[in-house]
């Protein structure tokens, strides 16, 4: 008896395949949109323009850092994340003119003279501090700001931030300015 030949696997066609599963998931594959924290950095300084150091008043910083544990601080106190936004929009307002909390200065503005809050949020963190954590307090301190802008708004146009108009807009970014300086993170450890 003679050997039976083991049929080959005809191959030609593979190249065709894999080229055609290629275009497939190229053609229905969609790019994410990038996710991320909106924040204006500051300019680049002229290098021509003398450099001064800008002096903040210790009463119009809060200083919220989050430790490597995730634990919350605002000022010198123990936070739960879910108090933050109000603490911050009243640091911010401080509607009772408290000597301790942000000074108002009166600016003229598109011809009206507003309070304008000179307080500035300091946010820490350790290089242990977890992503969602500062995700968590990012999005309470710019609820904060969003809030008082909307309660500004209401009480001044009769609507809704994101409802007015650009310049309106522009107006109230004016009045409740977004100051939230980020410190590269370092050992925040609170004993």
């Amino acid at each position: 008896m003679g050997k039976k030949k083991t049929p080959a696997i005809n191959s030609s066609s593979t190249a065709d395949i894999a080229f055609l599963l290629l275009c497939y998931f190229l053609m229905t594959t969609t790019m994410g949109e990038p996710a991320g924290l909106q924040r204006r950095l500051p300019p680049i300084p002229d290098k021509n323009q003398k450099q001064e150091d800008v002096k903040v008043n210790r009463r119009n910083i809060i200083i919220v850092k989050i430790n490597s544990a995730d634990r919350l601080f605002a000022g010198n106190e123990a936070i739960d994340v879910l108090y933050l936004k109000d603490k911050v929009k009243e640091f911010l307002s401080n509607p009772a003119d408290d000597p301790t909390m942000p000074e108002k200065e009166m600016q003229e503005i598109e011809g009206k003279r507003y309070p304008v809050s000179k307080g500035v949020i300091s946010l820490q963190n350790d290089r242990g501090t977890s992503y969602q954590a500062y995700i968590a307090v990012q999005n309470e301190l710019v609820k904060a700001v969003n809030e008082l802008r909307d309660e500004f708004s209401m009480k001044e146009y009769g609507k809704k931030y994101a409802k007015l108009s650009e310049d309106q807009q522009k107006i109230v970014r004016k009045v409740i300015p977004q100051n939230i300086s980020e410190a590269e993170p370092k050992d925040v450890t609170k004993k």
